[in-house]
């Protein structure tokens, strides 16, 4: 088969998935694809070019196309709708928040920046409040899934934690915690209300 960029890119994505960002490196991904590390830089000229890349490939598997709401549809269940649709991508691939952090230069990414600021200010949202309001969104998602996509304690760490001892000393963050969760909420009900305290008409 053929080697093009199309062809690296799926496979980039394909060891992201196996070994995480740490992971995909221009030698690895060489072996994978049988060629030497040089050859790549035919189509992919550095690691950076190739982080890039994995980015758009997985912001594009959500957003394969960016289209301004519908007229009637209110602009904060909008935005909340859009940042869902970015955390989804995100989480659809091992390590998606870090890809995309990494990735400086984007231009799907800029492009739900693009979509997210014209339409807001189109509502009559004052430029700058527009650019505040949708970077905060972003950096609050992005962020939010980095949280969710870091390695989780395991038991062996748990060993000798004293629960009581942690209760006693910081009890108003555990029971915030006990009656967040109570009535079976879940990490997606806490992401959509931390979103509507940033997404305010």
């Amino acid at each position: 088969m053929a080697l093009d960029r199309r062809r690296i890119v799926t496979e980039a994505v394909a060891l992201l998935d196996a070994d995480g960002l740490d992971g995909v490196t221009l030698r690895k991904l060489a072996q994978r694809l049988g060629v030497q590390a040089p050859t790549l830089y035919w189509h992919l000229p550095n690691k950076a070019a190739l982080i890039t890349a994995v980015a758009e490939e997985i912001l594009g598997g959500e957003f394969p196309e960016l289209t301004p709401p519908e007229p009637d549809r209110p602009w904060p269940e909008w935005l909340t709708a859009l940042a869902a649709r970015l955390r989804r991508a995100l989480l659809a691939h091992r390590d998606g928040a870090r890809v995309i952090s990494a990735a400086q230069l984007s231009e799907t990414m800029a492009g739900i920046s693009e979509l997210a600021m014209s339409t807001l200010v189109a509502r009559g949202i004052p430029l700058h409040r527009a650019r505040l309001l949708v970077l905060t969104v972003e950096r609050f998602t992005i962020g939010y899934v980095l949280e969710e996509q870091s390695a989780r304690v395991d038991q062996e760490s748990l060993a000798g934690f004293d629960l009581d001892a942690f209760t006693a000393r910081f009890p108003t963050v555990v029971a915030g915690i006990a009656a967040y969760f109570e009535p079976g909420r879940t990490a997606d009900d806490l992401f959509t209300d931390c979103l509507a305290l940033i997404v305010t008409e």
